[in-house]
């Protein structure tokens, strides 16, 4: 008998949801920066007046992702047309301490963060006796705190309405479906009420994944810590603060990226045509750190980068990480995906280390993928597909 052939393992599912245009919201107190960090982000002329919930509905922009790699294909292949990755980032109103119970407009700045993937906290670490704060104090940590208690209290507020809702039903139409449904509200429940964050259990089993990315709880998104301190203090690379906000990220948010930057900075920066920026920045010894911050965000929800290139077009394509190659395509039109016959691929890295498609092939490095294959970050995809050779649902 020939040998069995080895199951491959099953590869657990991430957490939140799996599409290839996420979104991220800018969080935090009110008059932390974060209206001027979208403002300097998107160019968009948001409202960043110096008082409480002045930026009331959602807005948002798509921001493009900075890559050295989809600058050097348009480069080379000198396309008609070229179209960077994007990030869609929204500017979200400040909460305050009670907003799970309603305060400050809480429900509605509560349901702008549902509808996000990811989250940029931003924190306050600079004083400036003219931008008021609304605990009339400077202290990150404590914000942290706040923020940090809202999200929770909101996400067991949702959790318990789950588990009330799921008691209710007598007869379910799938008694498994059901039962697993049970046990995973009950298991995050108990999780939340320990004080934690749904993203911090590396144990949730695949189940309790599946029930959690359908429900979408606010404390299961990733979080980027952005630390909002004065020129000066960003200049000079120090700030009292830094070292306590870092303490407790690692207490509390372990994993999580921390980028410290400016407001005041970026705001300056973006008032300045690019030559001046550069002259301002060479003579001041700082930088800007925004393309940082975007594609920190960009990784933080789980997207990656595929390539489509040729003297037309230069296109990243942003899909979430694991995706299959018909996934890749459908990202494109639903034709790719519906009549997928395969994926051509060479990888960013192959084609710049040999400097032309024509050399990737000699070197037996253009490959043909079939529906399994998992399209990694930085590949260079020609998809073949024929609507014709799957039958429409």
């Amino acid at each position: 008998m020939p040998p069995k052939k080895k199951e491959e393992p099953v590869a657990k599912p991430i957490l939140g949801r799996f599409k290839s245009n996420l979104k991220v919201g800018v969080v935090g107190l009110p008059n932390v920066g974060k209206s001027t960090l979208f403002n300097t982000i998107s160019g968009c002329a948001i409202p960043a007046e110096n008082f409480p919930f002045c930026t009331i509905d959602p807005n948002s922009a798509r921001v493009n992702v900075p890559d050295d790699r989809f600058n050097w294909l348009c480069e080379v292949y000198k396309p008609k047309s070229a179209v960077p990755a994007f990030l869609e980032v929204t500017d979200i109103a400040g909460l305050i301490k009670g907003a799970a119970d309603g305060e400050g407009l809480g429900n509605a700045f509560l349901s702008h963060i549902q509808a996000v993937d990811g989250i940029f906290h931003v924190v306050r670490a600079f004083d400036d006796p003219n931008v008021v704060h609304v605990e009339d104090r400077v202290d990150p940590v404590e914000d942290l705190e706040i923020i940090h208690n809202e999200l929770r209290l909101k996400d067991l507020e949702r959790c318990r309405a789950e588990k009330d809702r799921l008691s209710k039903v007598r007869q379910p139409g799938n008694k498994t479906e059901h039962k697993d449904a049970v046990e995973a509200c009950d298991a995050v429940l108990e999780w939340l009420e320990a004080g934690k964050d749904v993203r911090h259990n590396d144990d949730w089993t695949i189940k309790q994944i599946e029930w959690l990315n359908g429900v979408q709880f606010i404390s299961a998104k990733p979080v980027v810590y952005l630390v909002n301190m004065s020129e000066r203090d960003y200049q000079r690379k120090k700030n009292k603060w830094l070292p306590k906000v870092h303490a407790w990220i690692q207490e509390y948010a372990p994993g999580s990226p921390m980028i410290p930057f400016s407001g005041a900075l970026e705001q300056t920066l973006a008032d300045m045509p690019e030559d001046e920026q550069k002259v301002y920045c060479k003579e001041n010894e700082v930088s800007s750190a925004l393309d940082k911050i975007i594609k920190t965000g960009f990784s933080s929800v789980k997207l990656i980068q595929f390539m489509t290139a040729g003297p037309d077009e230069v296109k990243c394509w942003q899909i979430r990480e694991g995706s299959k190659a018909p996934q890749a395509a459908g990202a494109i039109h639903t034709d790719f995906e519906r009549g997928f016959i395969c994926a051509e691929v060479m990888h960013f890295d192959e084609l710049k280390e040999l400097g032309s498609e024509s050399a990737v092939k000699a070197a037996g490095k253009y490959r043909q993928e079939g529906k399994g294959y998992t399209v990694l970050d930085g590949d260079v995809i020609f998809f073949k597909f024929n609507v014709t050779a799957a039958k429409k649902k």
